[in-house]
């Protein structure tokens, strides 16, 4: 599907003709594609990269235009099973167009961000910025989430939570391979910005850019490091939860069986004591009590010497 958009008095429009200087295709089907390679002269191998999650993100010049690979964040939904996802969109810079190609829509020219748009270069730099903001939104979720799952792992003796911390963590590697690409498409952006025909202010934004991607790297990197580090101290935990519950049911167990032994001895069918005694129900049902709690002062007693 194709969004054209063109640039009127510093607002990114809608457009319905070909004055359409911005070109937004979101998942193009076949013919779209022909359009783009045939008409425009885009190479395919360039366009299919910027459709494809696992591309490594990069700048190519070609003869009219400049390609550039993108990596971001994928739309999180609940079937990703906390796993936060990498996609690619692509750029193809003309002298007057700009055609976007995008995998999914994810709403790109929202946000206040897009209220004053000067040239395709400052819409390019824009979305750019947007994606960087796009990461920064998705760590701080990934940080929300890793505190609600620490503290269900200090209750909880079930391994869902430990597989989704790791989730989270395998998405964070995935961030830091995407932002640490990014970086470099932008270090190149910033050494041919005379070539691309940046404006002082394009200079400027992109210099804002690099020092974002910086600090959204390091946070991303902050955060794997934090989980990674904590994951056996966590897992610990929950194997500890699991002894103290095992512990728990033999010492129930135990407790059972103590008076279990004392009445089934007085039921053995052999001359026992108390056999024609009027109060041998509550003889036998006494010594058991009392066996039992002769087994719980016992316990106590000896978890009391452990703990010193």
């Amino acid at each position: 599907m194709v969004h054209p958009y063109r640039i009127q008095d510093g607002k990114l429009l809608e457009s319905q003709g070909e004055d359409a200087s911005i070109l937004l295709y979101i998942n193009p089907d076949q013919f779209e594609r022909k359009y783009l390679v045939e008409d425009l002269k885009i190479d395919e191998h360039n366009l299919l990269s910027s459709l494809d999650p696992d591309e490594v993100a990069r700048i190519e010049y070609e003869p009219d235009h400049t390609v550039l690979i993108i990596k971001r964040p994928k739309n999180y939904s609940t079937e990703d099973n906390y796993l936060f996802k990498i996609s690619s969109m692509g750029f193809f810079v003309f002298s007057n167009r700009l055609v976007i190609t995008m995998s999914e829509d994810v709403g790109i020219f929202k946000g206040k961000l897009f209220n004053k748009i000067l040239s395709l270069n400052d819409a390019m730099l824009k979305i750019i910025f947007s994606i960087i903001s796009h990461f920064f939104g998705h760590l701080r979720v990934i940080n929300m989430i890793s505190d609600s799952l620490e503290k269900k792992i200090n209750t909880s003796m079930e391994n869902k939570y430990l597989t989704n911390m790791f989730s989270l963590e395998k998405s964070l590697v995935y961030y830091l391979n995407a932002i640490n690409s990014n970086s470099m498409v932008f270090d190149k952006l910033k050494i041919n910005s005379a070539k691309l025909g940046f404006s002082e202010d394009n200079r400027e934004f992109l210099d804002d850019i690099l020092i974002e991607n910086t600090q959204c790297y390091r946070q991303s990197e902050i955060y794997a490091n934090i989980l990674a580090s904590l994951m056996d101290a966590r897992a610990s935990i929950v194997n500890n939860n699991l002894n103290i519950l095992m512990k728990t049911l033999n010492i129930i167990t135990i407790s059972i069986m103590v008076p279990t032994f004392v009445v089934s001895a007085f039921s053995m069918n052999v001359t026992i004591p108390f056999k024609n005694h009027p109060l041998a129900f509550w003889l036998i049902l006494g010594i058991g009590i009392f066996a039992l709690i002769i087994f719980i002062i016992a316990y106590t007693v000896f978890y009391s010497i452990r703990r010193r």
